[in-house]
């Protein structure tokens, strides 16, 4: 059954980013809305992705049919966009026409390839593909004991935590590497997958379960640097924060356990469309921002002008190419399956 909520929240995550970058290239509000704010955003996509990896998959055996469909579901769904746009800015670099990410050499397009190293907003694909891996070995735990899940967890975030994080970054025979960007994420994803390992489980009182939680939102900009009351280093740190990752994991908590299912801001048309595209938003608005500000605009007229033409643009990726060419994928997976499957009983 779709969570029509998690629509309108992915699009608020990309639309995060999006101002957040628009904030910063124009100095909008005086930069206000920037200052790596658009980090928020990106923590929503990763509570997401471990949120519906352990609700659509924990639940199923652990096979090689249901892993090759689950690999299948999510290669179709990420990778073939950013492979267009990691070889389409490497091409357009090499040409000196700075169109999308600055992408210089093939060095750099071999790291991005490998998925250990990202230009611009390019960087949070790598973590999410490594993920995907780790994800497998907590499914294969999950067979056994989902206790086990648990338990790697808590490992995980001690280790990383006792450690600050490793700063793992460099280049290996000029082939650049960010793994301290993977391992910062980790956090993120796993407390996704323990809600999600909750969700068809925990029944929640009817009495604690209100419209008034989507006000949980409001938590985020008071987690912007210009805007929190909060004076430690929390707020500059973000992602290396344990208190913002509880202040988040809070949030989405609210919006997807307490929250009523039919919540009129959450559940309709637009944060169904927006939800729809937005990792085209997300991977192509940035280009189509700088390109808009150098035009003779008000700040205003920028905004809306950027915002309606990379609404515009993810539109098309997602219609006319990520959803063709997921759908494509996952036929020709089918064709093969029935094809081995045929070949089978006709051996037997």
């Amino acid at each position: 059954m779709q969570i029509r909520k998690l629509n309108t929240l992915r699009a608020l995550a990309a639309l995060i980013v999006f101002f957040t970058h628009f904030s910063d290239i124009t100095n909008w509000l005086g930069g206000a809305l920037g200052g790596g704010s658009g980090a928020y955003g990106v923590m929503l996509f990763f509570f997401l992705s471990g949120f519906l990896m352990a609700h659509l998959y924990l639940d199923k055996p652990c096979n090689k049919q249901n892993i090759t469909d689950y690999f299948l579901a999510r290669i179709g769904r990420v990778i073939p966009l950013y492979l267009v746009i990691v070889f389409a800015s490497y091409f357009l670099t090499q040409a000196e026409k700075n169109t999308l990410y600055n992408i210089a050499d093939f060095n750099t397009v071999i790291g991005h390839l490998l998925f250990v190293y990202g230009e611009s907003v390019l960087w949070s694909i790598p973590p999410e593909i490594h993920f995907y891996l780790i994800f497998t070995l907590l499914w294969s735990f999950s067979q056994h004991r989902k206790g086990y899940i648990y338990a790697a967890v808590v490992v995980v975030m001690l280790v990383l935590f006792f450690t600050n994080f490793p700063k793992i970054f460099g280049d290996f025979y000029g082939i650049p590497y960010n793994l301290f960007s993977i391992l910062r994420t980790l956090p993120f994803f796993f407390i996704g997958v323990i809600f999600g390992l909750h969700y068809k489980q925990l029944k929640i009182p009817a009495y604690l379960r209100s419209h008034w939680f989507v006000l949980a939102l409001c938590l985020i900009p008071l987690m912007y640097p210009e805007f929190s009351p909060i004076t430690s280093d929390a707020k500059n740190r973000m992602w290396l924060s344990y208190e913002v990752l509880f202040v988040m994991a809070t949030v989405f908590f609210c919006i997807v356990f307490l929250v009523p299912d039919n919540n009129i801001l959450l559940a309709n048309k637009l944060g169904d469309f927006l939800g729809k595209i937005s990792y085209s938003l997300y991977l192509l608005h940035m280009p189509i921002i700088e390109m808009v500000n150098t035009l003779s605009l008000s700040i205003e007229q920028k905004l809306i002008v950027s915002l309606l033409l990379s609404i515009f643009v993810a539109y098309l990726s997602f219609n006319f190419f990520e959803k063709p060419v997921a759908k494509m994928i996952r036929n020709r997976a089918s064709t093969r399956q029935r094809h081995a499957m045929s070949t089978g009983i006709k051996q037997a």
